[in-house]
């Protein structure tokens, strides 16, 4: 009887149910249960042609395009899986502390199969060393820091996207914090995670987030003297005129240290 054969009826072996976990993605890490259903989403804005070109430079056909600028809503507890552990743990991590949990966390998200905490910002270093230490959490590394732009969501920006994962307990987490364009601080987690060190300089490069406490918050991508934040969604396309002339490599000796 050849593998492929009609008469095989052998289910999949141990290995390939393994090997199909390890290359699920993202939404793998969920546990086997029923994702709970998110609120309504939250509207932040409208979008209108499908680059934002307004005017006459749209030449996509897609000018009379409109639809909303939406972000997952909160989600209802129960949230699935270990997700629910999560919380829990992190609920009573902080009592000690005397922060509230709602204090500290703006809202929980849970959508295609990752758990997101969005933690407001003055409390970011306190619930990162939490998530560290805590022995039933465990989160040890953050895998970086993404920065996204919103410019409708009004008095919030600048989102810093937090990746991290608990090696002890095989999880992954995300962390959100939110601040405005008028005011974009973030308290840095280089106290708390090292690694993320070079991640919240290039953050701060592409975005104008200033990471309060880094050691050497630099430019790292663009020149230091550049005017703006290529990464934001305000920032011009094409047709930008050259603004950096006359670059000059200093000599090893004289070259800015980043540490």
């Amino acid at each position: 009887m050849t593998f492929d054969s009609p008469e095989n009826t052998e289910t999949s072996s141990p290995q390939s149910e393994i090997d199909a976990a390890a290359t699920a993605g993202p939404e793998g890490t969920l546990p086997p249960q029923a994702e709970p259903e998110p609120a309504d989403e939250d509207v932040i804005g409208v979008r209108r042609g499908m680059f934002g070109i307004s005017g006459t430079g749209d030449t996509s056909g897609y000018g009379r395009l409109v639809r909303p600028v939406t972000l997952p809503g909160s989600t209802p507890a129960p949230y699935g899986g270990y997700f629910d552990a999560i919380v829990d743990a992190l609920r009573t991590a902080l009592a000690p502390t005397g922060t509230p949990f709602e204090s500290a966390i703006e809202k929980i998200v849970v959508f295609r199969g990752e758990l997101t905490l969005h933690v407001r910002r003055e409390h970011l270093p306190l619930v990162a060393q939490a998530l560290r230490d805590d022995a039933a959490l465990r989160f040890e590394l953050c895998l970086g820091v993404n920065g996204v732009h919103y410019p409708d969501d009004t008095g919030r920006e600048l989102h810093a996207v937090y990746h991290l994962m608990s090696v002890t307990h095989s999880r992954r987490l995300r962390v959100e914090v939110s601040a405005p364009d008028a005011d974009p601080h973030i308290p840095s987690l280089y106290s708390v995670y090292p690694t993320t060190d070079w991640h919240e300089r290039e953050t701060y490069d592409f975005f104008g987030i200033l990471f309060d406490g880094h050691p050497s918050l630099t430019r790292i991508a663009m020149p230091d003297d550049w005017r703006g934040h290529p990464q934001r969604k305000d920032y011009p396309l094409g047709g930008i005129p050259v603004e950096y002339k006359g670059a000059r490599i200093p000599p090893p000796d004289e070259r800015r240290a980043y540490s």
